[in-house]
């Protein structure tokens, strides 16, 4: 199961609930506003008649420097300013460091119905708090078939035909001390570079075995067993074994599957009875992590050769 990617917005009202922000005037779209970009607006170039550039989908933050600017103004002059800014369809205007709002702002949003917020943070920290929470709510994200669980702190994405064992190896990998994030279906979103994966809230800690059915893993295993999410490292593909297939011997071919833009390093698991599959996935999230820290051992194993048949051929 692929879902395509999809565009994430964040609801205003939701944002002021994580930052506790307090409410000084509810705009007419408080409840329903939504956050779609992932910046916020210093508005202090409208605030004397720029608007040439000026994105009104932005959260508005105004801290200690338009503050003094606005208080070189005349009362008639701030209330021309605000009547102009509150015009436009902002999602809402944040006052930081609990500065004191100007009457005019007050008035000038009651007579627009624009939503005004207040914080204690300083311009600076609420504007780093707000981007940082925005570029995580507002990834790209889509929704992959397979398995993710958290391998000795690497995060290995388990793919393959259904039925081929996913889930089976991941009840082993669990025995084994490491932790599942999520079977079946993958939210994945990249934030910055990275991939973040985790399970849709309905099926969280639950895990599908055929011929047993569907378990709480958590409640099995405690938790332990499992993890809200985890950053994708390494993606396993299992298959079934093909006798006519070559399959790597030494590990020199990386290849690679691009999810969301992102490259991520991928190892194919031939799978046929008398393997274990848990320990050769647990393996495979051991040499990543060596590979990640600048130690190949088949790159050392061929060069080593290499060496030897060197030496030999003098």
């Amino acid at each position: 199961m692929i879902r395509d990617e999809v565009k994430e917005t964040v609801k205003l009202k939701n944002m002021v609930e994580h930052f506790g922000l307090k409410v000084l005037n509810k705009g007419w779209d408080y409840e329903t506003a939504l956050l779609g970009i992932k910046d916020v607006n210093r508005p202090g170039l409208q605030f004397v008649g720029f608007y040439d550039y000026f994105d009104t989908r932005r959260l508005q933050v105004i801290g200690m420097a338009e503050t003094k600017m606005l208080e070189q103004m005349t009362p008639s002059q701030r209330t021309k300013s605000f009547d102009t800014f509150f015009s436009y369809d902002i999602p809402a205007l944040v006052i930081s460091r609990d500065l004191d709002c100007f009457p005019e702002c007050m008035e000038m949003a009651q007579k627009h119905q624009r939503t005004l917020l207040e914080t204690s943070d300083t311009t600076v920290v609420f504007t780093s708090k707000v981007i940082d929470y925005l570029n995580h709510e507002l990834a790209s994200t889509i929704t992959r078939h397979g398995v993710l669980l958290d391998v000795n702190g690497e995060g290995v994405l388990i793919v393959g035909d259904s039925g081929i064992g996913k889930s089976e190896t991941a009840i082993e990998l669990v025995k084994r001390g490491h932790r599942l994030v999520a079977d079946d279906a993958v939210e994945i979103r990249r934030v910055s570079d990275q991939l973040i994966g985790k399970a849709p809230e309905l099926i969280r800690h639950y895990i599908e075995l055929r011929g047993i059915g569907v378990i709480d893993l958590q409640q099995l295993f405690g938790m332990g067993a499992v993890k809200l999410e985890t950053q994708i490292d390494l993606v396993v593909e299992m298959e079934r074994w093909d006798e006519d297939k070559f399959y790597d011997r030494l590990g020199l071919d990386e290849k690679k599957m691009n999810i969301l833009g992102v490259e991520l390093p991928m190892v194919t698991i031939p799978v046929q009875p008398g393997r274990n599959l848990a320990v050769i996935v647990e393996v495979a999230a051991m040499n990543n992590r060596h590979k990640r820290y600048g130690f190949n051992s088949a790159l050392k194993f061929t060069q080593e050769i290499e060496a030897h048949n060197r030496e030999h051929a003098q």
